[in-house]
């Protein structure tokens, strides 16, 4: 805001009245409020006798101040030598903005690396019931919890500290952990976590591990650990400034020792001037503009691509990756149960409607797969419903007793089922499938597969990423035959099973010290240690919020494709940005030299300080609308 009227008034409006007073007014507190931090960090590693682009910035801007305040006041010392006075303000105070706004465009995205961690610790119940022995309940702070404890828990509420039940059963949500959609049944001695969620029965269980104990407390550490161990990565532009700088500054300073030297009458003149020039030619506004301009751009074209980027570390490190890992739930599987196939007897009208309204009546996990292929027309008819734990459930329908579950359920009850639905049943089994049965006190009217299926899209996604090079693992909580056949349908060579979410963070710090740039993609919350542990974490938009936070990439769709777009960008961006270095330093490599007087023996020729702004600001439009070019690349 302060700028810009600076730089209107130095480029179109020199003339008029007290234009330098105005320049001069707006420009102070740009250069001294906005741009201080250049001038503490300059002086600072002065002090430590080093020196970084701040200290070319704080240089070459206060030298231009300066020069610009000393022409203001004592414009007859220029005059009686028969040189225009001219202010370089604008040029100062573009300096300090365009720096500062690279500076922002880079960071702004950065607040967020510790809201993974507290939406982890939000996972942890504030209040628990606890359970007396003598059976009387009464609400507690979850630091009272102590190893030894009864707790009630009801349905829906989350379980607050790692414990096995003692008391009722229920379904309880584990995907936190296991990133499986099914939820499990928990039984007297069965264990349970802290942050599940339990579904719709009751249940009491004793407390076994409290506090930084629990597998949840494990999961928040192994974040932390895992954010706090990301080193950024080094810039370009920091490496060389350690030469970059003092070859400048020592250029500038041997100009005006050169002039004094070779020019005595007028080598003060021409010396000052050509410090100032060198200076103000040299200031590192391309170069502050060279990455964060290009990462600004591909950031953009990513948004429009469905992916969202969270900083430029992402965004530079995604054209290295040479392995991806693979969650394998919601990431390249679609993450909830659906009915994939069916199979009636001869004669068995009906019968999907009627699964439909025993399944509509039962807590199983799985019944909401059935009644969302085929509704729940017949639930109300339904009399005598029993569930028949760990083999499935009964109901009677117009005096008919009916049976829905395991081909155990059948075997014990004498019910025959024909050989074509056995056939198909063993079938879905060997691909990884749930299969419900439905019969009636005589035979078996029919067979469901019920299972998590493959992505549209992932087939494709993982021959382009080993295509281009990328070897593709995937990983789950789930058993060995599943993920094998899940593994088989989506192409994927490399997976492993049965793996919690200690073992996903260990898995990619494995393959990253066999030297891999590792990305790991996933959306649950059991991901989070590792999305924040990988080089380069990818979160599905339609999981869970901590994984995004934890995750340095989202894609919006959850679509796979996008992976694969997602380092061609990237690889596009760091092109640009070199190619921005690379105009950058040739203005440099050029105009100083020319500022400097090389020249003047030769033609006469000297180059004014207000060229050598124009020459500074051409360099950094021709950064800028090099950056723009990326928004066209396919």
């Amino acid at each position: 805001m302060l700028s810009v009227p600076v730089v209107v008034i130095g480029m179109f409006f020199m003339n008029m009245p007290y234009a330098n007073e105005i320049m001069w007014l707006l420009s102070t507190p740009v250069l001294f409020w906005c741009g201080r931090g250049f001038f503490v960090n300059a002086w600072q590693q002065l002090r430590h006798r080093s020196v970084t682009m701040d200290t070319l910035v704080a240089l070459s801007t206060g030298i231009a101040y300066l020069f610009s305040l000393f022409n203001l006041f004592f414009p007859g010392f220029w005059l009686a030598r028969g040189i225009h006075p001219h202010v370089y303000f604008e040029a100062s105070s573009v300096i300090i903005a365009f720096i500062l706004l690279g500076r922002l465009l880079e960071e702004r995205a950065k607040g967020s690396t510790t809201s993974a961690i507290r939406k982890l610790m939000g996972l942890q119940p504030r209040t628990v019931t606890l359970v007396a022995p003598d059976g009387s309940r009464r609400q507690a702070d979850i630091g009272e919890v102590r190893t030894g404890d009864l707790l009630l828990v009801r349905p829906g509420e989350r379980i607050a500290v790692d414990g096995s039940v003692a008391d009722g059963s229920s379904y309880v949500d584990e995907s936190m952990l296991t990133g499986e959609p099914v939820a499990v049944l928990k039984e007297a001695g069965d264990a349970v976590y802290a942050g599940t969620i339990n579904q719709k029965g009751s249940f009491t269980f004793r407390a076994e591990k409290v506090g930084a104990d629990t597998l949840l407390a494990q999961i928040i550490r192994m974040v932390q650990d895992a954010q706090g161990s990301k080193a950024p990565v080094q810039k370009l532009v920091d490496r060389i400034a350690a030469v970059f700088v003092p070859t400048i500054m020592g250029i500038a300073l041997l100009a005006f020792v050169l002039w004094m030297v070779f020019d005595p009458a007028d080598g003060f003149t021409h010396g000052i001037l050509a410090l100032v020039t060198v200076l103000i030619i040299a200031c590192p506004c391309a170069l502050g503009l060279a990455t964060p301009t290009a990462i600004t751009v591909g950031i953009g074209k990513a948004a429009e691509k469905g992916i969202l980027v969270k900083d430029a570390e992402s965004l530079e490190v995604a054209r290295k990756v040479d392995t991806v890992v693979l969650d394998k739930t919601g990431t390249v599987t679609e993450g909830h149960p659906v009915v994939t196939d069916e199979a009636w007897a001869e004669g068995a009208a009906g019968a999907a409607e009627l699964l439909a309204g025993l399944e509509a009546l039962s807590e199983h996990p799985l019944a909401e797969a059935v009644v969302t292929r085929y509704g729940q027309p017949a639930a109300a008819q339904v009399s005598g419903f029993r569930s028949l734990t760990g083999l499935g459930l009964t109901g009677t329908v117009g005096g008919e007793t009916y049976y829905a579950g395991s081909e155990r359920l059948l075997r014990e009850r004498g019910i025959v089922a024909d050989e074509a639905l056995e056939a198909r049943a063993a079938a879905w089994t060997a691909q990884a499938a749930t299969v419900i049965w439905l019969a009636d006190s005589r035979r078996a009217l029919g067979v469901v597969a019920v299972a998590d299926t493959v992505k549209a899209g992932t087939v494709e996604a993982v021959r382009q990423l080993r295509e281009a090079g990328i070897e593709v693992y995937m990983l789950t909580g789930d058993n060995e035959a599943t993920a094998k056949e899940i593994a088989s349908r989506a192409g994927i060579v490399h997976y492993r099973a049965g793996v919690l979410p200690d073992g996903k963070a260990d898995f990619v710090r494995t393959l990253q010290e066999a030297g891999h740039v590792v990305a790991m993609v996933g959306d649950g919350i059991n991901d989070s240690a590792a999305l924040a542990r990988a080089d380069l974490g990818i979160a599905m938009g339609r999981g869970s919020d901590i994984a995004m936070d934890a995750a340095k990439m989202t894609i919006v769709s959850s679509d796979l494709r996008k992976i694969p777009v997602a380092v061609r960008i990237s690889a596009q961006t760091v092109r640009t940005i070199r190619q921005n270095l690379f105009w950058a330093f040739i203005y440099n490599v050029i105009g100083v030299p020319i500022a400097a007087g090389v020249l003047y023996p030769v033609n006469g020729f000297l180059l004014n300080p207000m060229i050598a702004g124009a020459a500074m600001a051409l360099s950094s439009v021709s950064v800028v609308t090099n950056s723009l070019r990326l928004k066209w690349k396919k």
